[in-house]
């Protein structure tokens, strides 16, 4: 990366002379890092280390407080982290542009909504800016990819590492008999009837109305289950029929052990096998069909079983140390400037700070380099 010289010019002009020309009421933001040419306000620290403090205090609200006062030293570190692979994602020409929409239309997916207009109505709901959102979430996307490509792809994954990990942690990997379920729900929807006035309640439907309303949800049960033999998609029908609320997950229910359902249930999914559906059965929320997902029996699992999650443990466990040396070699190739009274927990000896010069001092070098080469 190109070391450049910040002229003390531009420090006066954003520093100095600001207070003088703008109106009284103007905020000036604080600049606490220079990383090369971009910068960190106290604006976003403060928003990281408030950020940092409410996800502990979610996590662990007994401890929250001494884990928050062992982390926060490191907010300031993790947002130059941020620009750094930011600037090195913009080195590689790496935009996040194509991913950015396709994760964007995913989310508008998962939120059953009908355009990404709705999409930026649902975040501005919440009070967030909807450019903010998309900027937070393209930067997600660039480091990852810097990260993958710089340091995960170098990260090397041998047999005998996961059978050593498998061997040291079998004790730690004993499991009772689980499964993992999906569900399609079909409630009976009776006819809604308006009160007599306004003051009364809405009538309750009539008997025959109500075995209507069964009879219709239990032949639409039927059908989509007739759906699923002849090969359509639990998940894709489950979307876009199911009425519970795990509808936007395509029906997942995540997992259940033995003794955590209605007997009647229990016996039907730990008789199944991956992959394999109930008929259609009749609940007090109407006619449910339930997929076994995963059967994982009780005991220690298998290698085989295990070898995808101790692939990504070991992977975690290298990648961190092996980052966190990317990651000061890019500092050692910056030109990075903390505010006094911050500190940077990640910071090299090796790093470099801006060399400040006036518009004076680079006129003088050039007129003594054209002496010596006999100008004058």
């Amino acid at each position: 990366m190109t070391k450049t010289r910040l002229p003390l010019l531009l420090a006066v002009a954003y520093g100095l002379l600001l207070p003088a020309v703008l109106p009284a009421d103007t905020v000036v933001e604080e600049i606490i890092a220079r990383v090369n040419n971009e910068i960190v306000t106290r604006t976003e620290y403060v928003r990281s280390r408030d950020q940092l403090k409410q996800e502990i205090q979610q996590q662990d609200a007994a401890n929250a407080d001494r884990t928050f006062a062992e982390k926060q030293r490191d907010v300031l570190r993790d947002l130059i982290d941020q620009q750094l692979l930011l600037q090195k994602g913009k080195d590689l020409g790496i935009t996040g542009d194509t991913e950015l929409i396709k994760r964007l239309d995913e989310m508008r997916k998962q939120m059953n909504l009908g355009s990404m207009e709705e999409l930026e109505k649902a975040a501005e709901a919440q009070g967030a800016s909807y450019e903010d959102f998309k900027q937070n979430l393209r930067n997600q996307i660039v480091t990852q990819r810097v990260i993958g490509q710089e340091v995960g792809s170098h990260l090397a994954m041998n047999k005998d590492d996961v059978k050593k990990f498998y061997e040291q942690h079998r004790a730690e990997m004993e499991q009772p008999e689980q499964v993992r379920l999906s569900e399609i729900l079909i409630a009976p929807k009776t006819p809604a009837k308006p009160p007599a006035s306004a003051d009364a309640k809405p009538e309750p439907a009539s008997e025959a109305e109500t075995e209507a309303a069964l009879s219709a949800a239990q032949a639409k049960a039927q059908d989509l289950l007739d759906q699923i033999h002849k090969g359509a998609k639990f998940a894709d029908l489950a979307k876009k029929y199911s009425d519970g609320p795990s509808a936007k997950d395509g029906g997942d229910l995540s997992y259940f052990k033995r003794g955590t359902l209605s007997k009647e249930l229990e016996d039907k999914v730990f008789a199944l096998k991956a992959g394999e559906v109930t008929d259609v059965v009749r609940t007090k929320q109407g006619y449910v069909i339930l997929q076994t997902v995963e059967h994982q029996m009780a005991g220690i699992p298998t290698l085989k079983e295990v070898e995808p999650r101790i692939q990504d443990a070991l992977y975690m466990q290298k990648l961190q140390p092996a980052l966190r040396g990317y990651l000061t070699t890019l500092r050692e190739e910056a030109f990075i400037d903390i505010k006094a009274g911050y500190i940077d927990s990640g910071a090299s000896a090796k790093q470099t700070k801006p060399v400040e010069t006036t518009a004076k001092e680079a006129n003088a070098k050039k007129l003594k380099k054209k002496k010596k080469l006999g100008v004058f």
